[in-house]
């Protein structure tokens, strides 16, 4: 029944996008000025929460925890670990706005700085380290701890209802399939938002190298392509497509990102990491609860809240994939490694993108701020145009983005087919299918009803229910995670108490 209503109320938003975009653009309008005007607040406040609980989690004792039997040990090798989270996490995201976003800062600037000035520039770069950093893989941990935790050392299924089940009030108990339903239709929606920022690229990618036309129709078709790919990737299974595909995706981004750091201006991009990661940790507090209550102003809106609303989207889907594939490792090594590692390979990413566009649209005037102002997805292939290899380099950021649609893809329809067949880890080739068509009709549904705003709107709009759930979710983590320390420490007194025993026998 849950998943007939959560497929049911999917395929409507589909075909009301399909049949008449006209009118679905300027409700999802309103209700976005709604929920930014009223929840703003609670999504930097919840989301800081969550920074600060898996930190205390991860440097406190309960740590030494082991997310499955004493004895379990780590399914995968920590560089496939790695790749696998990180491109199911960010992937499409770092490429689209590597370059777009910091540029959007320099010319939009954040409220209290003057737009394109070296003022600009540097906030351009934090603000950027800021919405890519610790906040969005703290949510990600958060939630994915949460799954892991309760189904591999409690036995339960890797459903966001058996997180909330274990709280000990019933009328939570009851609502664990409505939260389940609430997981899907938030994991389809921000994955959807995330495809069809990746089908913007592409077509202009395409166009860049091919000349191949930038429209509604071209994007439809690289939306069906690429669903074809990735859902024949999601068939294959996790230890062989999502796998291989996300090895190789780290591969070409590390070659691409190492092509840029050596043709472009390599002092200064190492100079823009430097600076902006002291400013970064400075800042930190001042930006993470940043509101503009006395200035007309949608900037953080339009930014922050946006990110936030687009990580806790994400993190039903990006948890389940990352509790299915950390079974055996301890909380601590789970929480650094799923927020300390990610976070610095984005802050190198956006320093060696972010950095060089800046340098050349500063120093050499090269004009990548009106690509931006005329079409975002364009940002990356107008800085490509300046640099040696630039045709090449765009051919192989247009295969990078495509890569990361399918993996995102075939990650995506792995957790909507788990968390629609009761928690299965290997679920059935149909579900698969059956998910795969409709994030692809969402994603187009929402292009046809206004591109890339209207896939912002949808992704802050159904963010707000589920992180409710998040904070049930969390509450249920700390009170599992506190009874499974207290029932530790009486394991090992008993097994001291038996040795002293034995010795003084």
């Amino acid at each position: 029944m849950q998943t007939a209503l959560s497929a049911g109320f999917i395929l409507a938003i589909v075909l009301w996008g399909v049949i008449s975009p006209d009118t679905m653009g300027p409700i999802f309008e309103t209700a976005l000025a709604t929920v930014t005007r009223n929840f703003g607040w609670f999504y930097l406040w919840v989301v800081l929460g969550m920074v600060v609980f898996v930190a205390f989690l991860a440097f406190s004792r309960y740590g030494n925890l082991k997310l499955g039997g004493d004895d379990d040990e780590p399914e995968f090798a920590l560089g496939s670990w790695f790749s696998m989270l990180f491109a199911a996490g960010m992937g499409i995201g770092l490429v689209f706005f590597g370059v777009a976003e910091p540029i959007s800062h320099y010319i939009e600037a954040p409220p209290g700085t003057v737009s394109n000035t070296p003022e600009a520039a540097g906030a351009a770069m934090r603000y950027t380290f800021f919405h890519w950093g610790i906040h969005p893989w703290a949510v990600y941990s958060a939630v994915a701890l949460a799954i892991a935790f309760f189904q591999y050392r409690r036995g339960g299924v890797a459903l966001v209802s058996t997180v909330t089940d274990a709280l000990p009030w019933p009328i939570v108990k009851h609502m664990g399939g409505f939260f389940n339903g609430l997981a899907v239709v938030a994991t389809a929606f921000g994955v959807a938002a995330s495809l069809g920022v990746g089908a913007l690229q592409i077509n202009n990618g395409l166009n860049t190298v091919f000349g191949v036309q930038v429209s509604e129709a071209s994007q439809i078709g690289i939306i069906v392509l690429a669903t074809v790919m990735f859902l024949g990737s999601a068939v294959s299974g996790v230890t062989r497509g999502v796998k291989i595909l996300s090895n190789t995706n780290m591969i070409m981004a590390a070659l691409l990102a190492l092509a840029v750091f050596i043709l472009g201006p390599t002092v200064a991009i190492i100079d823009t990491l430097t600076s902006t990661l002291g400013n970064y940790v400075t800042e930190f507090v001042r930006m993470s609860l940043r509101a503009t209550p006395f200035r007309d102003s949608t900037w953080v809106g339009s930014w922050t809240i946006f990110y936030w609303a687009w990580w806790i989207s994400w993190s039903p889907f990006v948890g389940l994939f990352i509790a299915r594939v950390s079974r055996g490792r301890t909380i601590r090594e789970f929480i650094l490694g799923t927020m300390l590692a990610p976070t610095l390979a984005a802050f190198i990413w956006f320093s060696i993108f972010g950095g060089t566009a800046l340098h050349m649209q500063i120093w050499q005037q090269i004009p990548i701020a009106d690509a931006v102002r005329a079409d975002t997805a364009t940002a990356l292939f107008a800085m490509f145009d300046a640099m040696p290899f630039g045709m090449l380099m765009s051919g192989v950021a247009t295969i990078l983005v495509l890569v990361f649609f399918v993996t995102s893809g075939d990650s995506a329809v792995l957790v909507l087919g788990m968390m629609s067949s009761g928690g299965n880890p290997n679920p059935s080739t149909r579900s698969k299918l059956l998910w795969g068509g409709l994030i692809a009709g969402i994603a187009i549904s929402l292009l046809l009803a206004g591109g890339l705003k209207a896939l912002q709107t949808a992704t802050i709009v159904f963010a707000v229910p589920f992180s409710l759930v998040i904070i049930l979710m969390l509450i249920s983590l700390w009170r599992g995670v506190r009874e499974d320390w207290t029932a530790h420490e009486k394991q090992e007194r008993e097994l001291r108490r038996r040795v002293r025993q034995i010795v003084e026998k």
